[in-house]
């Protein structure tokens, strides 16, 4: 047994059981991946994979229970990887972050610059995604850390720690009937076109949740992933927006007005999830800090260790 039988299994269960596609990112042959696992299973004693002819198609029973065994060995070599390149050069190296656009956007900029000024030596990667594709990123070893609104506490694999609270607001021209609203309504929002976000972002779920409490159904005009598109068509005067409270900026947003709405649609929490059992680099805990200064290495070791999420 070595441990490119085990990066085979692995690779190929991640190209969906297409051994030339997982034969192509390991960079080697076909033949040589399909060779060496077919060695693993005699070694074993048992199939790992079910096969129609040549060609795999899914995992057998103890197949399932072998990739769990493969992905905690992968998962530690990694750290082990990791812990010798931190101690070779603790300031320097790569950190790779998987957000939602309104995180990118409005949050993380000046995180990131304090980030950047403290470890000049580190380069920084930003990737953009729903929460469930950041999620996977993070679960698939493409990023260290994801941050989201939505529903990544629910992720088997991640462990997440709260951020930061925040509501929504709506967004209205002016000179619009609800500026002059004392307290805005459900049913004041639902007598005009609504634009917000994509059912997966900025949580979308609890407007939606909201609405359909007091059996509301909204004329939803337009769906966005970026608060900036929203604020556009309502500039337009297409309809009324229904954004982040931290996508608005007085300053910026000039021709517009925002009116708070969390008492309708209740306080969100973003949070940062790591994956389960993954060791992480001094500089990324540093800039956990940063992001949440609520949240300290101490913290997020001990929910790792625990195996358990970190609630506020």
């Amino acid at each position: 047994m070595n441990l490119h039988q085990l990066r085979f299994v692995r690779e190929a269960v991640r190209q969906n059981y297409n051994l030339t596609d997982a034969a192509k990112a390991l960079f080697t042959s076909q033949p040589g991946v399909s060779k060496a696992i077919i060695e693993l299973e005699e070694e074993l004693g048992v199939d790992i994979f079910t096969r129609h002819g040549k060609r795999i198609r899914g995992l057998t029973e103890p197949g399932r229970l072998v990739l769990q065994s493969v992905e905690l060995i992968m998962q530690e070599i990694d750290s082990l990887k990791r812990i010798g390149k931190e101690y070779a050069a603790h300031d320097s190296g790569s950190f790779t972050i998987a957000t939602t656009h309104t995180q990118a956007r409005y949050m993380l900029p000046k995180v990131v610059q304090a980030f950047m000024q403290k470890f000049p030596k580190v380069r920084l990667s930003l990737l953009q995604g729903n929460p469930k594709q950041i999620a996977d990123m993070v679960k698939n070893d493409q990023a260290d850390l994801a941050i989201a609104t939505e529903s990544i506490a629910a992720v088997e694999g991640l462990i997440t720690l709260p951020c930061y609270q925040w509501e929504h607001v709506l967004v209205v021209p002016p000179e619009h009937p609800l500026t002059r609203s004392k307290a805005v309504s459900l049913e004041e929002i639902a007598s005009y076109p609504v634009i917000t976000y994509d059912a997966a972002f900025a949580g979308r779920s609890k407007i939606d949740h909201a609405f359909g409490l007091r059996n509301l159904k909204p004329d939803v005009l337009l769906e966005a992933i970026d608060a900036d598109v929203i604020k556009t068509y309502v500039e337009l005067g297409m309809g009324v927006g229904i954004i982040a409270g931290m996508a608005f900026d007085p300053e910026r947003d000039r021709n517009l007005r925002a009116i708070p709405v969390g008492q309708l649609f209740g306080m969100n929490i973003s949070r940062v999830a790591v994956k389960q059992g993954a060791y992480l680099r001094s500089y990324i805990y540093t800039f956990i800090e940063l992001l949440a200064p609520t949240l300290n290495r101490k913290m997020v070791e001990s929910a790792m260790r625990g195996g358990e999420n970190y609630e506020l």
